[in-house]
């Protein structure tokens, strides 16, 4: 079919206005996209998973406590490669808002938007235990209930040494989903008998040396064997935790020999008695926990404060430092309390449930017939015992946190985030009771160069919180928190993700799992009474 010359000028102008237009949309397409990528800083992103290390993981809008005791700042974008913080970029939010932020680019994210981000907790006095009074209980049940709380790093100070040091490399392997693993070894030989002799001493402390262990846990010991195996540790590199308990050596003696950390608070005012020793009953026998508990909650009004404040003085200018374990003894100043602990209905196991009900034949478990009298001594132990702590800080010394759970009703995590309400109480402002169980607690392991800080070049052991832990500490509890917003009820706050190591651990994933696990071992539990 023949056109005009002027239908052939209509159709070519036509075809022209076509393409313009077709131009002109996907001109607007990149256009849109464009300002989208300079906007979020992104060009592909990956949906983040459960239990999985990225080449590359940014964290974006966090609000950052760092563990050093500053204040929060931000938003900021944590970039996250492999298993290293490589950068934080401080955002202008005017210039995100507009589009005009130079932000990091990558593959994996995490929006932080609204939540905070701190160092990975810290867990200075914790016991790898699978059974509980002889009835087995599943290690993935205190591991998981770790990571689930925001705990990254556990000190181990009392275990199975060599299958502790097995899970320790399996945790740096990304094997098994567990915080990392520090390895302090009983020094004391259990089922036999201990080190008597100044050689026997120093013998255990290179025997335990060459499994492997990254140091020392001491109980009570007398003068001697202590001076003999604190002076092999130190030959060794070996860093010790004292649970001095009631015997020869005191606080004086880990501020001459040199221990890194004391731990609850034996020794401490046992140095500071007058007399010398405690008023004890004449039937007072250690080895009855009734007795020994009950007259422990009445150790820190026998001591002399002048005194007190000398070996407080003592210890900060030796750098021994201080892991109080607040925690673990509560249920001795309010058992009610102790015993109808919310968690408890959803995830503890029942194998602990047992070995926390009292029974002689059970360490800790010791509430036998206890009394208001002994709830009130124990409230004023801690008010005393508070107070030394302040103090101790105020004078320069270093503060940890640590759980000790596993024992008198405190289960794993929980106990920790406990701890942190109770360094509260003491009269801790939140950044430093943060910087305790963080920035602190690294140092005390001498990992103060890469964990427990928010900074670049240090390993990527992060939390991420829903809510704001400065101005409510229970917000890091997995189980959440009900708040006001609006005049509304709403229930918020857990940890959202533990990140160890790189890897991504989903807290509320690990805690249902946890739910899962208990469940099952309560609906066995159950079968198992009804056949009999």
């Amino acid at each position: 079919m023949q056109h005009s010359t002027n239908e052939r000028g209509f159709f070519a102008a036509k075809m022209l206005a076509t393409r313009a237009a077709r131009l002109v949309s996907v001109v607007l397409v990149l256009s849109l996209l464009a300002a989208a990528v300079a906007a979020t800083g992104r060009q592909s992103t990956e949906t983040v998973a459960h239990a999985k290390r990225y080449r590359r993981l940014i964290i974006r809008n966090a609000i950052i406590v760092d563990g050093n005791g500053t204040p929060a700042s931000g938003p900021k974008d944590i970039v996250i490669e492999g298993n290293r913080i490589v950068e934080i970029v401080p955002l202008d939010p005017v210039a995100v808002k507009s589009g005009e932020a130079k932000r990091p680019k990558g593959g994996a994210e995490i929006d932080a938007t609204g939540k905070y981000v701190l160092p990975g907790l810290i867990n200075l006095h914790g016991h790898v235990q699978e059974d509980r009074g002889g009835i087995p209980q599943p290690l993935e049940y205190e591991l998981k209930l770790w990571l689930a709380c925001g705990i990254t790093t556990v000190r181990d100070v009392g275990s199975d040494t060599k299958k502790t040091l097995a899970l320790k490399q399996r945790s740096e392997a990304g094997e098994v989903a567990a915080p990392r693993m520090f390895v302090y070894a009983v020094w004391s030989t259990p089922n036999k008998a201990n080190p008597n002799t100044l050689e026997q001493a120093r013998s255990r402390v290179r025997e335990l040396k060459a499994l492997g262990v990254d140091g020392l846990k001491f109980f009570a010991i007398d003068r001697d064997l202590m001076a003999a195996a604190w002076d092999e540790a130190h030959k060794q590199s070996l860093r010790i935790a004292h649970h001095t308990a009631v015997a020869e050596t005191n606080a004086w003696d880990d501020i001459k020999f040199g221990t890194t950390s004391i731990e609850h608070w034996y020794g401490i005012p046992d140095a500071a008695l007058a007399g010398g020793v405690q008023n004890f009953p004449p039937s007072y026998n250690y080895n009855d926990e009734v007795d020994r508990f009950r007259y422990a909650g009445r150790l820190w009004r026998e001591a002399d404060h002048e005194r007190l404040m000398k070996v407080l003085d003592a210890m900060v200018e030796a750098h021994v430092a201080w892991d109080p374990t607040l925690d673990i003894y509560e249920a001795s100043r309010d058992l009610q309390r102790a015993q109808t602990q919310p968690w408890f209905a959803d995830y503890l196991h029942p194998a602990l449930e047992a070995y926390f009900r009292p029974d002689a034949a059970n360490h800790g478990s010791y509430f036998l017939g206890w009394t208001s009298t002994d709830e009130a001594f124990w409230k004023e132990n801690y008010r005393i015992w508070m107070e030394a702590l302040r103090e101790f800080e105020r004078r320069g010394g270093l503060i940890g946190a640590g759980e000790d759970a596993g024992f008198i009703y405190q289960m794993y995590g929980f106990g920790l985030l406990r701890e942190l309400e109770l360094h509260q109480e003491a009269g801790f402002h939140p950044l430093k009771v943060i910087q305790h169980a963080t920035g602190n607690n690294a140092r005390i392991l001498g990992e103060q160069e890469r964990l427990g800080r928010v900074r670049e070049g240090y390993l990527a052991d992060l939390i991420v919180v829903n809510g704001n832990p400065l101005e409510n500490l229970k917000v890091l509890y997995p189980t959440g928190v009900d708040v006001v917003r609006d005049g509304r009820s709403v229930h918020t706050g857990g940890v959202e993700w533990t990140i160890k190591d790189g890897i991504t651990y989903h807290a509320p994933t690990l805690l249902a799992e946890v739910k899962e696990l208990v469940a099952k071992a309560r609906a066995q539990r159950k079968t198992k009474a009804a056949a009999r």
